[in-house]
């Protein structure tokens, strides 16, 4: 079940890149991006990516969006993501199926209220939810026509309908509450029968939800803090989670591990991003 043995501080953004047929997952605090047996280290957090070609991402860091060439390591700036405010950075994110880039923000301290939700598309960053303490599960139906989003802080999965280029239209509805647990909705991922699966925070699984918040079924992790789903391998039945060891006073041998398991599932393969 250990994908890799890296104890990552805040793993986090698992991504399967579909042409390459390799896994990369960051480690947000100590500013890294992972594949298995390689790593590439930043000036400052990152946290999310979206694949553009066969070599290049679209990265979030805590000041900006841009583009990292995994070959020859060039970085190339897109656009700034709150580069006016010192006390936030950026959280989840994923690529939508019409080739956007959505990137939530939050404060480096999870001050209340002090992140939002952006969507970059076609040269445009516009902000989309705001007032928001951490953004989280950030993903998106296979029909292309509903968003997933929460605030960790809050507990509650929201969706929102999206019209043909893939904003948001009308108002966000709850479709899980959690907001009565003693654990946290984080990263969450939906698979092509449009299932939204779950990562939470210090209950050591990811969990699976019918798309209208029904409980399905739960695959258990050996660490407390799952951070993030994703779905990959040849067939995209693969399901990949990272964790965390962050404000764990003694991390367990396997807290802060990236994991995989198989499943009867297949995933949705990750969107490209249009820049």
């Amino acid at each position: 079940m250990i994908f890799d043995d890296t104890q990552c501080t805040l793993g986090e953004g698992p991504i399967w890149h579909p042409e390459r047929q390799q896994f990369f997952w960051f480690d947000i605090l100590n500013k890294r991006f992972h594949t298995q047996g390689q790593h590439w280290d930043f000036d400052e957090y990152v946290s999310a990516a979206g694949w553009v070609d066969h070599d290049t991402f679209l990265i979030a860091s805590e000041s900006q969006l841009f583009t990292f060439n995994i070959e020859t390591e060039e970085e190339i700036y897109i656009c700034g993501l709150e580069s006016d405010n010192d006390d936030t950075r950026s959280n989840d994110g994923r690529a939508d199926p019409q080739g956007g880039f959505w990137i939530g923000t939050m404060g480096k301290f999870a001050q209340s209220n002090a992140g939002s939700i952006y969507r970059y598309y076609r040269g445009e960053l516009r902000r989309l939810f705001a007032n928001i303490t951490i953004t989280n599960a950030i993903c998106f139906a296979p029909c292309g026509t509903i968003a997933y989003y929460a605030d960790t802080a809050v507990g509650k999965l929201m969706a929102t309908d999206l019209d043909a280029d893939g904003w948001p239209t009308g108002k966000p509805r709850l479709v899980i509450d959690l907001s009565a647990e003693d654990f946290g909705i984080d990263g969450a991922v939906v698979d092509a029968d449009g299932n939204i699966w779950n990562a939470q925070w210090g209950a050591s699984r990811v969990p699976q939800y019918a798309p209208d918040g029904t409980f399905l079924q739960a695959i258990s992790f050996p660490a407390r803090q799952t951070s993030c789903p994703a779905f990959g391998g040849p067939d995209l039945s693969t399901l990949y989670c990272t964790s965390a060891t962050e404000n764990l006073d003694v991390p367990g041998a396997d807290d802060g591990k990236t994991f995989a398991t198989e499943t009867s599932t297949t995933g949705q393969a990750e969107h490209r991003v249009i820049l």
